[in-house]
């Protein structure tokens, strides 16, 4: 009812103006631009699993723009050290980040490269014309099928990359003489396996877009798309067990089963969307684009799980040389690792077929769960665009979104086993000498189950958000300078679902937790000095509010609905300004830019063994900031020969010192008193600070293309664990047992980790055909990191654990990840 009291409001404001609306000033504006169909380098895939903005940022035009979101993926590079949250992405005007993170997954769409290729980019603080817009930017996704290019477009693809093999479809009828227009696409990735071990891929892709175009104000369309997927996925490792078996790539998440290998860790997705839209021009100067969403699908990650039996990860850090205190048993462990580096699934069974109850049945102690999340939502926006005379635009909407995601456990292998039982297996242990059975139970309606494989458990809950927001802005285009104002408000409530009631949160586990409810806003605005037609200066400047994401909001949301104390909206300051230089041979990009985020909270869980429990480390209050220089230009040598230089200088640092607590799952109190971190002028770990490229590039008369990249990183530094920089980290409580300041130990334990610089050399090249002016054939070639680099570390993270007792940071190395080495895409396509 409230959507469609707000879309009819909305959808019937009557516009009463009468002048056209004038096409923006190419000498005045610097909105992007959407880009045609090319054959270059951007019609490479970037890998799945980089779900950040890079695959979008392609469709700009701006060399630092397409560098860094392609060249520089390898390297993890981030723009402006930005999260993909800070970045608004629509589909069609429906907005895609996800409710709970804030982040964008491509996978939503993956494999529809064809079928999305209408894209706007607005990069960071700039004017937009479909929504107020993140600091990072705002992307709009054109579906539409009148929109796409007519004709029929297929292609295939081999790799060695998360997939070898590749097809895609894609036909557009374009608008034909009864007013339809459909477009079709359909693709298929996949891999026996990647380029690491075990990891097997199998993604589907899908797209269907229908509009009728009933006179010359009004069109309706209906686009569907989906991307079902599962692959084998692979995790860092510390560098002792790299080292020891002399492979940066190894993964942990697998063994052999009957002479194949067997991935521990399944992921599958599937998340289709449904959009209706409703294209009105009311006159020849306003338009007016409403849309309605629904959204549901899943995600899901196996993983093993184990109960009172030993450890099954063949890397777990008791099985290493480094755990013995005694170097003469290093080699001998060191060894015994090298033989068992992967799991084996043979035990796994054999210790079940031996596990007999006393009726005889098997209770698994090793089994297979699948964590699952179900999505559901809907959703609505409305966008309207007027000129309200030749040097002034108008721009505005409203949305509203309600999301559900309901989070459980699935039993999804026995591994040879009868049967399991819903009991929280630490509670258990924790409770062993107590008579109170409820304490371990985690549905005390449904206490002391007996599980099957394709049976829910563990924990099941639905996080429920709800959110209005409107936004205007004005554009004054004036001879000499560009002007434009916006604003947004938005009213965010969310809440809990439990659907158990568990035996150590009874009456805060089961049914509707309290509504959580935050008011937001956000202001920017920015100028353009024409210095001349080639010469631009320009300004920026933001402050927004945002209402905490669900994924930070709670404490365990798997046990019980406690939210974070003093949970608060963050708020974020943002600034830019440069120069833009745009001449036939020339294009160039200079920006500063400066963003503070304040009161941020991060929420994290793990398995402490220090209170073998599994735990969640809460930080309240983060503050820190993303600075620095962006530089990109493209220079025409000659009328086949031009070449490029992007560089990015970045100082992304947290600024302040966080309060930090942990909670353990199985009680309410805090573990310990609420500590300072001592995180100030600490790097962000979101890739390198600071990046390189140059490019030469010949583009020959005859439809052939070669491009060659040069790349350097420096400055990415893992993440760090914050507990590590807590005065109890280096102190006892009463202060004896200090660590000498300034001390190697010292050092070791406060100090963060950068990673070591790398450089990268890649190729790109293509050449296309046209025959009998009807048919485009076109070959693709991409090589990455021609020189096979093989350490290149792109990043890793601290355990959240630490050794208090003898303060030894080598008990719990960091883990680190490694860019692939040499990687190739190769594409052969036709279009007719």
């Amino acid at each position: 009812m409230k959507i469609s009291i707000l879309l009819s409001f909305l959808i019937i404001v009557q516009i009463a103006f009468s002048q056209e609306k004038t096409k923006p000033d190419s000498t005045g504006t610097l909105r992007s631009e959407m880009p045609g169909l090319s054959v270059s380098a951007n019609d490479f895939d970037d890998e799945e699993e980089n779900q950040d903005v890079y695959s979008l940022l392609q469709a700009s035009r701006d060399v630092f723009v397409n560098t860094a979101g392609y060249t520089f993926g390898a390297a993890r590079f981030r723009i402006r050290g930005y999260d993909s949250e800070n970045t608004e992405v629509y589909f069609n005007g429906i907005q895609m980040n996800d409710h709970e993170s804030g982040r964008v997954f491509w996978g939503t769409w993956g494999g529809l490269n064809d079928a999305t290729r209408n894209k706007q980019y607005v990069n960071g603080l700039d004017k937009s014309d479909f929504a107020f817009g993140g600091i990072g930017g705002s992307a709009y996704i054109d579906g539409r099928a009148s929109e796409q290019r007519k004709g029929t477009k297929a292609n295939y693809a081999i790799s060695n990359r998360s997939y070898t093999n590749r097809f895609m479809i894609t036909h557009s009828t374009g608008v034909m003489e009864n007013g339809f227009a459909v477009t079709v696409s359909g693709s298929r990735r996949w891999a026996q396996e990647g380029y690491k071990d075990a990891t097997f891929y199998d993604a589907w892709g899908y797209f269907l877009a229908v509009e009728k175009k009933i006179n010359s104000k009004h069109s309706i369309g209906i686009t569907g798309f989906g991307s079902p997927s599962e692959r084998g996925k692979s995790g860092g490792s510390t560098q002792e067990v790299y080292d020891l078996l002399d492979d940066n790539y190894y993964n942990p998440y697998w063994g052999y089963q009957d002479g194949e290998k067997r991935n521990s860790r399944v992921s599958s997705a599937h998340k289709p969307h449904s959009l209706l839209s409703h294209y009105w021009n009311p006159n020849s100067k306003t338009k007016i684009t409403t849309s309605l969403g629904y959204a549901f699908g899943k995600y899901g990650s196996t993983a093993l799980d184990w109960y009172n039996t030993a450890d099954p990860r063949p890397d777990y850090y008791r099985y290493l040389p480094s755990y013995s205190s005694d170097p003469a048993l290093a080699p001998a462990m060191a060894e015994a690792f090298i033989q068992n580096s992967q799991l084996d699934w043979d035990m796994f069974y054999r210790v079940n077929s031996e596990s007999i109850d006393e009726n005889g049945d098997l209770r698994a102690k090793y089994t297979i769960e699948e964590r699952r999340t179900d999505y559901q939502e809907a959703n609505a926006n409305v966008i309207i665009n007027h000129v309200l005379n030749d040097k002034v635009y108008l721009d505005g909407g409203a949305s509203f979104s309600d999301y559900k995601g309901r989070h459980y456990k699935i039993l999804d292998d026995l591994l040879g086993g009868d049967y399991s039982v819903d009991i929280d297996k630490f509670a258990e242990r924790d409770n062993i000498e107590s008579s109170n059975d409820d304490f371990y139970q985690n549905d005390l309606n449904n206490p002391n189950r007996i599980i099957y494989e394709g049976d829910e458990f563990g924990y099941n809950y639905t996080l429920n958000k709800q959110k209005y927001a409107t936004w205007g802005q004005v554009q004054a285009k004036l001879s000499k300078v560009d002007l434009f104002g916006a604003l947004n408000l938005s009213q965010t409530t969310f809440w809990r679902t439990g659907h158990m009631k568990n035996g150590k949160f009874p009456e805060d586990s089961y049914g509707d937790s309290e509504k959580q409810d935050f008011l937001n806003y956000g202001i920017k605005g920015g100028l353009t000095y024409k210095i001349t037609g080639k010469h631009y200066l320009y300004a920026e400047g933001a402050y927004t509010t945002r209402a905490p994401y669900l994924r930070n909001a709670y404490v365990s949301p798997r046990t019980r609905d406690f939210v974070v104390k003093d949970l608060t909206s963050e708020t974020i300051y943002s600034v830019e300004a440069g120069y833009h230089l745009r001449s036939p041979r020339i294009k160039a990009r200079f920006t500063a830019y400066y963003t503070k985020f304040e009161d941020q909270t991060r929420v994290r869980s793990f398995y402490n063994d220090l209170y073998h429990n599994f735990t969640n480390h809460i930080l309240t209050g983060i503050d820190r900031q993303n600075a620095g220089i962006e530089f990109g230009t493209e220079i025409k040598l000659t009328s086949t020969i031009s070449t490029s230089l992007v560089a990015a200088m970045g100082e992304n640092i947290y600024t302040n010192r966080p309060t930090a607590y942990i909670v353990q799952d199985n009680d309410a109190s805090a573990l310990e008193d609420p500590s300072i971190v001592y995180q100030t002028d600490f790097y962000q770990a979101n890739g390198p600070q600071n990046a390189f490229s140059a490019g030469l590039s010949y583009r020959s008369p005859k439809y052939w293309f070669v491009n060659l990249n040069a790349n350097y990183y420096h400055g990415a530094f893992i993440d760090f664990n914050p507990e590590r920089r807590t005065l109890e980290a280096v102190a006892n409580q009463d202060g004896t047992n200090a660590v000498v300041e300034d001390s190697e130990l010292w050092e070791d334990i406060l100090y963060q980790t950068e990673v070591p610089p790398a450089f990268t050399l890649d190729l790109f090249a293509g050449k296309s055909w046209r025959v009998d002016d009807k048919y485009y054939i076109y070959i693709n070639l991409g090589v990455n990191n021609i020189l096979n680099n093989q350490e290149f570390m792109t990043g890793g993270y601290e355990q959240l654990r630490y050794d208090y007792t003898d303060r030894n940071v080598d008990k719990f190395p960091p883990k680190y990840f490694y860019a692939y080495g040499t990687n190739y895409f190769a594409l052969l396509g036709i279009r007719f």
